[in-house]
Order: structure tokens, then sequence, then C-alpha cells
């Protein structure tokens, strides 16, 4: 099938993996490389993070795994379709995505239509900035409120997003993405502006939710370890556009891949299933 041709219906086929990317390399104006020659393959029912230090091309990544953007060289494939050859805005109905760089001009759309968070959460069932009212019936708001109670905030269903604080918001953007019931949930730094109460609230709103859907895959971009939820399962490290290391958990986050990955001796720990990290002191 030639490049550009869509096949059939699009919906995640369970025969292969949720991603698959094969020497997929990104490049813009000037030729500058974001993403360079990664492998990477994301099992169904897998939970990755991907760590790295800022501009080691995490975010870019991410975009392509969530058909967001084609490569430019190599070739990626999403929910069992090859990117180029698939409608990808059919594909990306069946992908979760809360990003922090995307969400601002829809954000701003809905405080100004002034939207309770249960509105925000009934707009992921269209993808679109505000409620498709003809699209949507008794079924979707029961969803909308059950989305609303798994992530922890069913109490802020009337209340104006607007107000949300910006835990609030960040776990309403979560069930806004899981309203139409994504094979794959792709988290793009969400903790971003949490204090300490808001980024644990979140945290274990998503071990909720790897734990109370199996089938469900989740891949989570951060650079900060405390973030890592501990139903993590598999991790990939990024540096200077590249993968450094990809695999289970217990073999990829490690005190030594680390340090090479951010470039300075670091201390691990794991309690409780969660990962802390420190600067190594020289006497």
């Amino acid at each position: 099938m030639s490049q550009g041709t869509w096949q059939g219906a699009v919906g995640p086929r369970r025969d292969g993996a949720a991603v698959e990317l094969a020497g997929v390399g990104v490049r813009v104006g000037g030729g500058r490389s974001l993403v360079s020659s990664v492998d990477w393959r994301v099992e169904y029912g897998s939970h990755w993070v991907v760590l790295g230090p800022n501009g080691a091309g995490k975010t870019t990544l991410l975009s392509v795994a969530a058909a967001v953007r084609h490569p430019t060289t190599g070739t990626a494939t999403v929910l069992g379709h090859r990117l180029g050859r698939v409608d990808l805005r059919e594909l990306r109905r069946h992908i979760g995505l809360v990003a922090v760089g995307r969400r601002l001009v829809d954000e701003e759309l809905m405080e100004e239509e002034g939207l309770t968070a249960h509105q925000v959460v009934l707009t992921g069932h269209t993808g679109t900035s505000v409620p498709l009212w003809d699209r949507l019936g008794p079924a979707e708001h029961d969803r909308a409120h059950a989305l609303l109670a798994d992530l922890g905030c069913k109490d802020l269903a009337t209340r104006h997003f607007a107000v949300c604080s910006q835990g609030e918001r960040a776990r309403v953007r979560v069930a806004r993405a899981l309203m139409a019931d994504p094979a794959v949930l792709m988290l793009d730094e969400p903790f971003a502006g949490l204090d300490l109460p808001a980024r644990e609230d979140l945290i274990a709103a998503l071990e909720d939710l790897a734990r109370s859907r199996p089938s469900l895959t989740t891949v989570l971009v951060t650079h900060h370890l405390e973030e890592v939820p501990a139903t993590t399962t598999h991790a990939l490290l990024m540096r200077d556009t590249r993968v450094q290391t990809a695999g289970p958990t217990q073999e990829s986050l490690t005190a030594e891949t680390l340090s090479a990955c951010f470039s300075r001796p670091l201390t691990l720990t794991e309690a409780g299933g969660r990962w802390y990290v420190r600067a190594t002191r020289t006497p």
C-alpha cells in the first residue's frame, strides 16, 4: 500500500503493540534533529514513563506516539495503524492525550464559555472545546460523572472550570481524556504547576486507573522521578534526542542509568514502589 493511502476502519488492533517505532527520527527546519533513530515498543496494558532532561526529545517522541505528528524518518505504528497510511483524526479518537502545551487555547475558551468541570469532561466525547449537545445523551452524562468520581473529584461536577485549582484542573483533564474510552492514555508533564498535595492526588488517581483498567495503556512524560506512579511497569530514558535505555523499571531505572541520562552522579532510593533521586555528594 502506498504512502498516504488510508486503511479502512480505524480502531485499535490488538494483535500487535499499542505503539511501535522503528528508526524514528524527527527533524525541523535547517535539519535540526528533535528525535534520532528511536526504536520503541509499547505493549498493550503496560505503563511507561519517559524521562530525561529538558530538550532531550521527550515531548516530540510523545507527539509521534500520540499520532499528532509524522516522523521524518523511520516508521511509526500506533494501535496497529502505520502513520501515513491512516486518517490521523480517526486514529486520535482512540488516544487520550493530556499535554501542557496544547491545552491553553481550548481552556481559555472553556473559561470564557463558563463551562463546569462536568461540561469540560463531556467535551472529551467529541474532542471539541465546547459540548456538542446534540451528540450527548444520558449515557455520556453518566460516564462523565463516573470519570470525575474515578479521578477523585466528583464534587467538582457543578464547579466552574475557571475557578478550579491547578490540581483540580489536572484531574479534570485526565477525566476528559478518558471520556472517549481510549485504548492508550498519554500524559505530557501533567504535574506541571502542581503543589505537593495536588501532585500526590493526581499520582494516586493514575495508580487507581492502572489497577481498575488493566487493559488501559499509559505513557507519562516527566523529568521528575518523584512524579512516577508506583504502577509504572517500564521506563524509557532519553538524552540528546536519543534513547539511552528502555525496558522494565527494575532494569532501566537504576542509579547508573539515571546518572548517565542526567550527566551527574545520582543516588536512587525506592520506597513503597515509588522512586526518589538526589545528587550524590562527594567529600
